[in-house]
């Protein structure tokens, strides 16, 4: 049976590598762990960067990679991870730590559908985040 695994491209030139990413994001949450890191070789492109990873955040699987090529292109805000937060408060907490040196799309608030808020980190990578009514 296939399955289906988010993939994310850092791109490490540009100030946002998959490592420090990983590092923060698993930190968040309390099932947070990193299954698998592999770095770039010395002497080659990209070098000591990561060149596959796999880590586990709010019960998805991510696998992802630096680039050592620098793309035209980055994360849109149009692709993000939803997570259903346990709690109002675990919601505020994990939105106030990944909108540091990010930025905010929609505050915390109700929007008529609950408690949410709509954050893009300093990575790049866009979070929607939900909590219980």
């Amino acid at each position: 049976m296939a399955r289906a695994v988010p993939f994310l491209t850092f791109q490490p030139t540009r100030g946002r590598g998959a490592g420090e990413a990983i590092e923060a994001y698993t930190s968040l949450f309390t099932d947070g762990e990193i299954l698998s890191m592999r770095r770039r070789a010395l002497g080659t492109p990209g070098e000591g960067s990561v060149e596959l990873a796999e880590f586990v955040v709010a019960g998805q699987r991510f696998r992802c990679s630096d680039s050592p090529v620098e793309h035209a292109w980055a994360f849109t805000p149009a692709v993000a991870v939803w997570v259903d937060c346990d709690s109002v408060a675990e919601q505020r907490r994990v939105f106030e730590a990944l909108g540091v040196d990010g930025r905010e799309y929609m505050p915390l608030d109700d929007y008529g559908f609950g408690p949410f808020g709509w954050v893009e980190d300093r990575f790049g990578v866009s979070w929607q985040l939900a909590a219980p009514a």
